[in-house]
């Protein structure tokens, strides 16, 4: 499922590249089935960007979040914030999309 949806977007908006961010598990709380269920995930979706020759970057957490925050242990909240005022945008998005438009930025501020 995961495969298909990414080729549908892929197929649907041709991007040049796509960003992802780098997995990180909290060592205070290791959890291995959820590593597990995350790496095929992200098995699945660098299958569907790769199959296609789309370029790929990857960024931690802690990268996008500087980035974007000036630090890299900032809050959802922050980095939500900095996304509507670095994008100039009349409302907050989703948490999910702030954290992908965050990791757009990230990579634009990496390509300067």
């Amino acid at each position: 499922m995961i495969f298909e949806g990414i080729s549908e977007v892929v197929e649907k908006y041709q991007p040049d590249i796509v960003v992802i961010e780098r997995a990180f598990m909290r060592p205070d709380r290791p959890n291995p089935d959820a590593a597990i269920k995350l790496g095929h995930a992200r098995g699945a979706i660098i299958s569907a960007i790769g199959s296609r020759g789309i370029k790929m970057a990857e960024y931690s957490p802690n990268q996008i979040k500087k980035a974007v925050v000036g630090k890299g242990h900032a809050g959802k909240d922050q980095v939500g914030y900095m996304v509507c005022e670095t994008l100039k945008l009349n409302k907050s998005p989703q948490e999910d999309a702030a954290d992908a438009l965050a990791g757009a930025i990230c990579h634009a501020y990496h390509c300067l």
